[in-house]
């Protein structure tokens, strides 16, 4: 059964009210103490006039620290040759 939770996140000193699987609720809780500790980085870093223009710089350092796993996964291959290999191991095992 997917069970429904109401919780509130801070981010930026502004809360949000969210309806959310339970399972999801320590990983939105993670995200939002990492944008807020982002938040504060830049802020100290930098001459930040405006919330808007961090809460744009973290969308951006997020968003391409995704990218660049996405880039690395595809040029690396680690991962592909892995779930290749457990597949391979699945497929003897029922081909025996």
């Amino acid at each position: 059964m997917n069970e429904k939770l109401k919780i509130k996140i801070s981010i930026a000193d502004r809360v949000y009210p969210l309806t959310v699987e339970m399972s999801q609720e320590e990983g939105l809780r993670s995200a939002s103490k990492k944008i807020d500790g982002m938040i504060k980085q830049f802020e100290e870093n930098y001459a930040v006039r405006d919330k808007q223009d961090v809460l744009a710089m973290c969308a951006l350092q997020f968003a391409s620290q995704l990218e660049q796993k996405n880039v690395d996964n595809s040029i690396d291959g680690t991962e592909s040759i892995e779930r290749l290999t457990k597949i391979n191991e699945l497929l003897d095992q029922y081909l025996k």
